[in-house]
């Protein structure tokens, strides 16, 4: 297909690797549809990341760049966006650094407890759209509150629903590693919500 020929509604059929190797042979038209795929979905993610929106559209765009460069490397045997996902992962923990925000070091916390907690069922289902929303708020709070590496991987997981292997292949972390620190930070969320006054959690 030429891409004279190719029309806006032709390239929203396509699968993102019919669209990769459009757009690795000079379709530009493919590759904006990628963007337009996944802009919203990565800036929604840096931001939650770095906090500050300014810094996550900077971002956002210096990882649609890098993806651009190197999509000729990219091996179908990684789902496409679990490759954008680690693009992104890897920019925002460069942003952190060469800003000098605090990652914390991982291995200062204790494992502990026997359970994991199911974030999206903790509570009683609300009645009202009024308490969804103020709950959904008091998870956002307490998320930023969890170290930069923590809150990485509950992003990944809840908000971007990534699994544990895929979380595994965009982190770089050993798979027994990315449950163990997964199953902390909903330990520390637990806690933290426990603290705010919510109880049965």
């Amino acid at each position: 297909m030429s891409s004279a020929s190719i029309t806006a509604e032709s390239l929203k059929s396509l699968t993102d690797k019919e669209l990769i190797v459009s757009a690795v042979v000079g379709s530009e038209p493919s590759f904006e549809e990628l963007v337009r795929r996944y802009q919203r979905p990565i800036t929604s993610y840096v931001y939650r990341m770095l906090g500050d929106y300014d810094s996550a559209l900077d971002v956002t765009q210096e990882v649609f760049i890098k993806v651009f460069n190197s999509l000729d490397r990219y091996s179908s045997e990684y789902k496409f966006s679990t490759w954008l996902y680690r693009i992104a992962h890897n920019a925002a923990i460069d942003h952190m650094r060469r800003n000098s925000v605090n990652a914390q070091s991982l291995e200062t916390e204790n494992p502990d407890g026997a359970y994991e907690l199911q974030i999206e069922s903790s509570l009683p289902s609300p009645e009202t759209e009024h308490e969804r929303s103020e709950w959904r708020m008091e998870i956002e709070a307490v998320v930023k509150c969890l170290p930069a590496a923590y809150r990485d991987l509950i992003l990944l997981r809840h908000s971007n629903d990534l699994s544990y292997d895929e979380i595994a292949t965009v982190t770089g972390l050993p798979l027994g590693t990315v449950k163990n620190r997964l199953f902390r930070a909903r330990e520390m969320m637990r806690e933290i919500l426990i603290g705010r006054g919510f109880k049965g959690i």
